[in-house]
């Protein structure tokens, strides 16, 4: 079910009472979704500014970014939200974690990067 996935996004501001929150936290999951994707993209953006690698190999760029996305996610911000994941990012079982990477790396490191290169012409 679709809210479920943006309860557990808000479960990391709630902790498991998001899972009873109904359509209002999952709505909040979705922005807090959107807000951590808008503030992964500026930083990058930022910091192609700097780093003119990122723009000239943009591809590159974005599945080592992806995975920095996912190391931060699953090292930090798990951590030390209402979560308070004890799992290292690595620790996850094979098929999640492949999945997972390659979730934040072709489904949000590339298209960042790919972004911003097209725009930084």
């Amino acid at each position: 079910m679709p809210s479920q996935v943006f309860q557990s996004v808000a479960s990391g501001a709630f902790g498991r009472n998001a899972f009873q929150g109904g359509y209002k936290i999952a709505a909040l999951g979705l922005i807090f979704h959107f807000l951590f994707a808008l503030t992964f993209a500026a930083f990058y953006y930022l910091v192609s500014r700097r780093a003119r690698f990122l723009v000239d190999h943009a591809v590159v760029g974005g599945l080592l970014y992806g995975l920095g996305i996912y190391l931060v996610m699953y090292g930090l911000v798990l951590r030390f939200s209402a979560i308070h994941s004890t799992v290292y990012p690595w620790a996850y079982p094979w098929t999640v974690l492949i999945c997972n990477v390659l979730i934040h790396m072709l489904g949000i490191g590339l298209p960042i990067a790919l972004t911003v290169r097209h725009y930084s012409k």
